[in-house]
């Protein structure tokens, strides 16, 4: 359950929509409410500023005796210590790369090769397929036996006593995530690592829908890997991967030889993205201004925790809100039960994309399809149609859930004519 929010104090709603230009937007005569934030957050203005003075002041390649090269390696520094402050990891143990789904299709191909015949993966059917299919593709590649744990549908949560029925003495991964990105389902990771690792198996957290709404702890849940995306949480699009420290110096990472082999950099590839590294470490500090504390880590746990309380506020008026619409589902757990501030629903007789379509008339933008949850959406009855997709972010208020359920409501008055 969310900490009320009496009793955290952060930044104002609209001190917060200050820092963000996309705000401005109108549409349709309507000042444009982003509820699309699941597919990816607006950006305010220190994180655009961070990417364009790197690019501007510092751009050079690392480890050579000048004064940018300088700069890049310090720029790379400072993003690892920011992105473990997020996640409570230590620096080393911060691996950069384009997005999650190739960081984790990367882990999995790396562990791969010291999987054969008689190793098990176990995934879910509630997760993103990021964190099923470069799984998955260890069946062909290396004959392992991929496991999948059911949903149940009726309430959008993972059946535990699947879990862990399918996890035994043959698993080698359990996958599983933080947050669905379809229905806001948060899981007990704790819980789920503790039954990884009873069975000796390693724990990996897809973190990429929750680590804007949660304070992400890696090693309280227990995590041996987690990946997350910073365009998730208001920064560039990039990837970032958490591992520990001797796990990753343990892995098999497919690597050039000249590149390093120390940790992180051994499970990095190429080049970095620079720039999407200074607006990742921007982001971070972006969310530790919206709160008080005596690090940056207990500023981002405070804001963390100060805009889950707020999310819940939101969704639960987006819930009873749309759940009183005649001709509309809605999906998942209800506010009562641990989840983000994420809704996704139908509205009876109106396809989903027709639905996104008229609501962006109204200057209210969410998302249609299967988001790459696709498992979660057949399993919900509407593989082909999809499902509309509403997410609240850091800058969402109560009057645009309003507009949202009144642009909502008249879809359905008029789908039922």
């Amino acid at each position: 359950m969310s900490t009320s929010a009496n009793q955290i104090s952060i930044t104002s709603v609209e001190k917060i929509r200050e820092q963000f230009p996309a705000l401005e937007r109108r549409e349709g005569g309507y000042p444009v409410a982003y509820f699309d934030g699941p597919g990816g957050t607006q950006v305010p203005r220190p994180v655009v500023e961070a990417v364009s003075d790197y690019l501007y002041h510092h751009n050079s390649n690392t480890h050579w005796g000048y004064a940018t090269s300088n700069e890049t390696d310090a720029t790379i520094r400072n993003g690892r210590a920011a992105l473990a402050d997020l996640l409570n990891a230590k620096p080393s143990e911060i691996v950069f790369g384009p997005n999650m789904s190739t960081l984790t299709f990367h882990v999995s191909r790396a562990l791969g090769r010291a999987f054969g015949p008689g190793d098990e993966i176990v995934v879910t059917e509630l997760d993103h397929h990021a964190n099923i299919d470069p799984w998955r593709a260890l069946e062909k590649d290396r004959g392992v036996t991929v496991r999948s744990v059911r949903m149940i549908t009726e309430t959008g949560q993972l059946d535990w006593q699947d879990l862990e029925a399918k996890v035994g003495k043959q698993t080698k991964v359990l996958a599983i995530g933080v947050a669905s990105n379809a229905l806001g389902t948060i899981n007990d990771v704790r819980r789920a690592s503790e039954i990884a690792h009873n069975a000796g198996a390693l724990l990996f957290a897809d973190g990429v829908h929750s680590t804007p709404h949660i304070p992400t702890d890696v090693k309280a849940w227990g995590c041996d890997l987690l990946a997350c995306s910073a365009y998730k949480f208001y920064g560039p699009h990039m990837g970032v991967l958490y591992g520990r420290e001797e796990l990753l110096q343990s892995i098999n990472f497919p690597k050039l030889a000249p590149a390093p082999y120390t940790a992180s950099e051994r499970a990095e590839t190429g080049t970095q993205n620079h720039e999407g590294i200074a607006g990742a470490a921007a982001a971070v500090d972006f969310l530790a201004s919206l709160a008080a504390g005596a690090s940056r880590r207990e500023k981002l746990q405070a804001a963390l925790a100060g805009l889950d309380a707020r999310g819940h506020a939101l969704v639960t008026q987006m819930w009873d809100g749309l759940s009183n619409i005649p001709g509309v589902k809605v999906f998942g757990p209800t506010p009562a039960e641990p989840r983000t501030p994420t809704v996704s629903f139908v509205v009876e007789g109106v396809a989903s994309a027709r639905v996104s379509a008229d609501l962006a008339k109204l200057g209210v933008f969410v998302s249609h399809g299967n988001f790459y949850a696709a498992t979660v959406v057949e399993r919900l009855g509407f593989k082909n149609e999809g499902v509309v997709r509403a997410g609240c972010a850091c800058y969402t208020t109560s009057e645009e859930v309003d507009r949202l359920i009144a642009g909502v409501q008249g879809i359905a008055r008029q789908g039922a004519r």
